[in-house]
């Protein structure tokens, strides 16, 4: 057997706090050789979260054969942990009591998420395992809209009514009830179950036991209505530097919280999927099956090939211009190009700007003209650049103005479509990173094909 780990060696992680190869080759053969308890011993110090990075390091085929090697090891922490297709296959394996029980050690966001993506038959037969209090939990966090804060808020929460006392309000959190174990504040409700105020735990720690609850909490509160996109529930927790939350119904009765450990998922999540999705790679995950990778990513580039499709129609439309001067066909290139560079840029901006609420109806005509000005200003150098090189290398003064003025008219298409689309987009209520790109992509090849051969044919320009 070898010596006992330290989960922080640097033998095992590296600069940058992941597994070494060195280390998953080593409990990966441990397990081929058949010498479970080596492996155990070399995974038994890991953090839940490193034990799912070995999982997903694996090979799709050595995964069944670790996880059963770690017996007692991969627990409902480390499920937690894992990529969500991983995990998938991994629950796929079990049996629906196995998951039941898994899923009653998670908090019920944990169980939720683990739960979800089953099949309808195996959701069923999982909930009819688990004990009625944790299938009612379970159940009603389903019945919400995925991505919204009842699937992400944790029902275990501690609430007291504003007449109880400090030392009362300790008294009962030392008591043996069944309590969370795992919260920052206290929320304070209404003898309808309304949340009127939260209390600090250092608030309460540091406050004779006479002192009513009412006189030390603070009423001023963000709530969170429990249909909220995650993302905007994300947007809330930065913008009022929250530790915790609380959710409620819609009649305004405090149902659970969200805490800041389950927004930082949220936010790495949804800053990769408006990346992902505006190049038009879905998931981006690279545990993904392979089949729907392929379906994602070939339903963009047919929509693309379309578009481009578009753009070869308008150089079809000056054939004649190119034949005559095939330095046309030469630049044109360039000037799509840059077009559609400089648009990718400015919706990369909007995206953002919309995602993290700091583009709203309000500065919509600001941005458009401050865009605008960055477009004329972007454009004029680089058509001076561009149309100053053309002239000199080609000894062409004409054809040097030609290519710097369709520089510029493009990179204003490219501006105000890089800013008018993501926005109508947003306003028709369709995601502006999942369309934006190919509509922007289309219209800067479009317009600069067109005002290029256009104005060369326009100069008269000939070979």
């Amino acid at each position: 057997m070898p010596p006992p780990v330290d989960a922080a060696d640097n033998s095992i992680h590296d600069q940058e706090d992941r597994l070494k190869p060195a280390f998953v080759e080593r409990v990966l053969d441990a397990v081929e050789a058949g010498d479970d308890e080596t492996a155990r011993a070399l995974v038994g110090p890991l953090h839940p979260a490193d034990v799912a990075d070995l999982i997903e390091l694996a090979r799709a085929d050595e995964r069944d054969g670790l996880v059963a090697a770690l017996a007692g090891i991969v627990d409902a922490d480390v499920i937690a942990e894992l990529n969500d297709h991983v995990r998938e296959l991994l629950i796929d394996e079990m049996e629906p009591q196995q998951v039941a029980d898994l899923a009653a050690q998670l908090d019920t966001d944990d169980a939720v998420a683990m739960i979800e993506d089953l099949e309808d038959d195996e959701q069923r037969a999982v909930l009819r395992a688990m004990e009625p209090d944790d299938r009612a939990a379970i159940e009603e966090a389903l019945s919400y809209p995925e991505e919204s804060a009842g699937r992400l808020m944790q029902r275990d929460l501690i609430a007291v009514p504003d007449h109880w006392t400090v030392g009362r309000v300790i008294d009962y959190l030392r008591s043996g009830e069944e309590l969370s174990t795992d919260f920052w504040e206290v929320f304070v409700v209404s003898p309808t179950h309304h949340p009127i105020g939260t209390c600090r735990l250092s608030s309460i720690l540091r406050s004779p036991r006479s002192v009513r609850v009412a006189d030390i909490m603070v009423e001023d509160q963000t709530l969170i209505p429990v249909g909220m996109d995650q993302e905007e529930v994300a947007l809330r927790f930065q913008k009022y530097a929250l530790i915790s939350a609380a959710v409620v119904d819609p009649s305004g009765r405090l149902v659970g919280m969200i805490t800041v450990d389950d927004i930082v998922h949220i936010i790495q999540e949804e800053a990769g999927e408006d990346v992902l999705l505006l190049s038009g790679a879905g998931d981006g995950d690279i545990n993904e099956p392979i089949i729907i990778t392929v379906r994602t990513r070939l339903t963009w580039l047919v929509i693309n090939l379309g578009t481009a499709m578009i753009a070869a129609s308008v150089v079809g439309l000056f054939q004649g211009e190119i034949s005559r001067f095939a330095l046309l066909a030469v630049l044109m290139p360039i000037v799509s190009g840059m077009g559609g560079n400089a648009g990718t840029q400015t919706l990369a901006v909007v995206v953002r700007a919309l995602a993290t609420n700091q583009l709203a109806s309000s500065n919509t005509r600001r941005m458009i003209g401050r865009e605008l000005t960055i477009a004329v200003a972007n454009g004029c150098s680089l058509g001076l650049l561009v149309g100053t090189g053309a002239w000199l290398l080609f000894h062409n003064p004409m054809l040097g103005l030609v290519i710097g003025a369709a520089m510029v008219i493009n990179n204003i298409v490219a501006g105000l479509s890089g800013i008018l689309v993501p926005v109508s987009l947003d306003r028709a209520r369709i995601d502006p990173a999942v369309s934006s790109a190919v509509f922007v992509t289309m219209m800067t090849d479009v317009m600069g094909f067109f005002s290029f051969l256009g104005l060369a044919q326009l100069a008269g320009l000939s070979g």
